[in-house]
C-alpha cells in the first residue's frame, strides 16, 4: 500500500497550519491539496500511521478508497461494490457508516449510508461467504461517505477515536478546549520553546499540556490506541518500532519550566496538575492559583500570553471581578429580566453555573467589558514586551480592551466562529478610556 490517497480533516481556519505540520511529519509528501476544513495528499500506509502518531492538528486520518460521480443511491451502491473491502477487514469486524454532505441532491443521508453498508456486506459475502455486522457504538471499522452535488468520496478511518483524544485528559471543566484547537492556537502564534508561554485562565490545562509536549518533542498519539490496529494491513512490529522511535526522540524537562499557567479556581488548577501528570509533562509546567487581574509575569523574560478567555457559559474563570459580575447577574435573574447573554447567540441558562465560560459582555454592556478593560490595564502595567493572543467569538473584544490587534486569525471552536486576536503589549499600549468604547474598535 504505497500509493494511497489520504485526507486529514481539521477545524476550519487550521488548514494552512495542518499542511505545514504534514510536511514536517512526512517530508516526501506528494500532491498535497489544501481545501476548506482538511488536507488531501498521496502517501503510503506507513505515512498514515505516522500522521496518526504525530499530528496535533488533524481530527482524523482517512484513506480514500473511492471517488466517483453519482446521481442516486443506486450509484452509491455500485461505487461501494467496486471497493476491495476484503483487503481492509473481514466479516468478523463490525462496521459503521457515517455520511456528510454539501449540496447533495439526495433526500435521505441515512438511506445513502444504508446503500454503502449493503454494498460492503454484499461484496464480503460474495468473496468470503459471510457478511459483517453493524455496530453504531463501538465499531471495529469506521467508514465515511462524503457527498457533494455530483461526486461521492468513500473513506476508511485509520484513527478510531478522534485524534483530539490524546489519552491523558480525565479531569475537565464544563467547557473544555479540544486539544487539536489548543495546538492550532499555539501554531498560529508561532511560539517556540525558547520563550515563556503563559495561560492565566488555564482551566484544566489543555493549552499548557499541548505546549509542554511540543517543547519536549512528545508525539501527541504516544498514549492511545488507533483504529488502524484493527485493519488487515496493520503489522504490530512496524507500528511498535515507529512508536519506540518517537519515544526515543523525546527531550527531558529543563531545570526551569517555560510553560506557565494559573486559574482563579484551585479546583481547575488541581485538574490541570493531574492531567499534566498523566501526560508526563508535570515537571515542564509551573501551575498556580490566582486572579488573572493580579497575577504578575511568571518569568523575567517576556514571552507569549495565550488564552481562551471566559465566554459562553462561564465567568468564574475570569477573576474576582468576573465572579462579582456573575453574582450581580444572578441577583438580577432572581428578580426577573436580565441575564448574561452568550456570545454565540444561543439561549442562556437561567443562572450562571460558575463552571463554564461567560460572555465578554453582559446585557448592559458594562460588567464583563470592565473585566477585560482591567485585564488590559494590568497587562499594560506589568507585561510590557509580551505578546497576548486571545481566542474569542466576540469581535468587539479588542474595543473592550482598548487594544489594536496586530493580527486576527479566523478559527472555529466547534460550531462557533472565533477570532484569535494578537496584541503586542508595550507600556502605554492600552488606549485611554472613552465614553464610547465601541468606537475604539479594530
Amino acid at each position: 500500500m504505497q500509493d494511497l490517497v489520504l485526507f486529514l480533516p481539521c477545524a476550519a481556519g487550521v488548514e494552512t497550519h495542518l499542511a505545514e505540520e504534514i510536511r514536517r511529519i512526512v517530508p516526501h509528501v506528494r500532491d498535497m491539496q489544501t481545501s476548506r476544513a482538511g488536507v488531501l495528499l498521496r502517501g503510503a500506509w506507513r505515512d498514515a500511521l505516522s500522521l496518526n502518531l504525530h499530528s496535533r492538528l488533524a481530527q482524523r486520518v482517512l484513506v480514500r478508497l473511492a471517488y466517483a460521480p453519482y446521481r442516486d443511491e443506486e450509484d452509491l451502491y455500485e461505487i461501494g461494490c467496486d471497493v476491495s473491502w476484503e483487503a481492509w477487514f473481514t466479516p468478523r469486524h463490525t462496521l459503521k457508516v457515517e455520511v456528510t454532505a454539501q449540496h447533495s441532491p439526495l433526500k435521505s443521508l441515512n438511506f445513502a449510508a444504508l446503500r454503502i453498508k449493503d454494498a460492503v456486506c454484499d461484496r464480503l459475502r460474495h468473496k468470503t461467504g459471510e457478511r459483517p455486522s453493524v455496530d453504531t457504538q463501538r465499531p471495529d471499522v469506521r467508514l465515511f461517505l462524503h457527498l457533494t452535488r455530483d461526486a461521492a468520496s468513500v473513506y476508511i478511518d485509520t484513527s478510531g477515536e478522534p485524534l483530539f483524544k490524546r489519552g491523558w485528559r480525565e479531569d475537565k471543566g464544563d467547557a473544555p478546549l479540544k486539544e487539536t484547537l489548543a495546538a492550532a492556537m499555539i501554531a498560529a502564534t508561532g511560539w517556540q520553546a525558547d520563550v515563556p508561554l503563559y495561560d492565566p485562565c488555564c482551566g484544566s490545562g489543555t493549552v499548557l499540556i499541548e505546549a509542554a509536549q511540543i517543547a519536549l518533542n512528545m508525539a501527541p498519539g504516544r498514549q492511545r490506541r488507533f483504529g488502524f490496529e484493527r485493519l488487515l494491513p496493520y503489522q504490530s512490529h512496524v507500528w511498535q518500532a515507529m512508536r519506540q522511535q518517537a519515544l526515543a526522540q523525546e527531550k527531558r524537562p529543563g531545570d526551569a519550566p517555560l510553560v506557565f499557567g494559573s486559574d482563579i479556581s484551585f479546583r481547575m488548577v488541581d485538574f490541570a496538575k493531574r492531567n499534566a501528570e498523566r501526560a508526563d509533562v508535570l515537571q515542564a509546567i509551573e501551575l498556580r492559583g490566582g486572579d488573572a487581574l493580579q497575577r504578575m509575569p511568571p518569568s523575567a523574560q517576556a514571552g507569549v500570553l495565550l488564552l481562551n478567555p471566559p465566554y459562553g457559559e462561564r465567568i468564574a474563570a475570569a477573576g474576582a471581578h468576573g465572579q462579582n459580575a456573575a453574582s450581580r447577574a444572578h441577583t438580577r435573574e432572581a428578580r426577573g429580566p436580565r441575564v448574561f447573554g452568550p456570545a454565540s447567540g444561543a439561549s442562556a441558562p437561567s443562572a450562571p453555573s460558575g463552571l463554564g465560560r461567560e460572555s465578554a459582555r453582559s446585557e448592559d454592556g458594562n460588567e464583563n467589558a470592565d473585566f477585560f478593560a482591567q485585564l488590559a490595564s494590568h497587562w499594560k502595567r506589568h507585561y510590557s514586551g509580551w505578546q497576548a493572543w486571545l481566542l474569542t467569538p466576540d469581535s468587539g473584544l479588542p474595543s473592550q480592551m482598548r487594544f489594536k490587534p496586530s493580527r486576527r486569525v479566523p478559527m472555529w471552536n466547534g460550531p462557533i466562529e472565533c477570532r484569535l486576536f494578537c496584541f503586542d503589549l508595550i507600556e502605554g499600549s492600552a488606549r485611554k478610556a472613552s465614553p464610547d468604547a465601541t468606537a475604539l474598535g479594530d
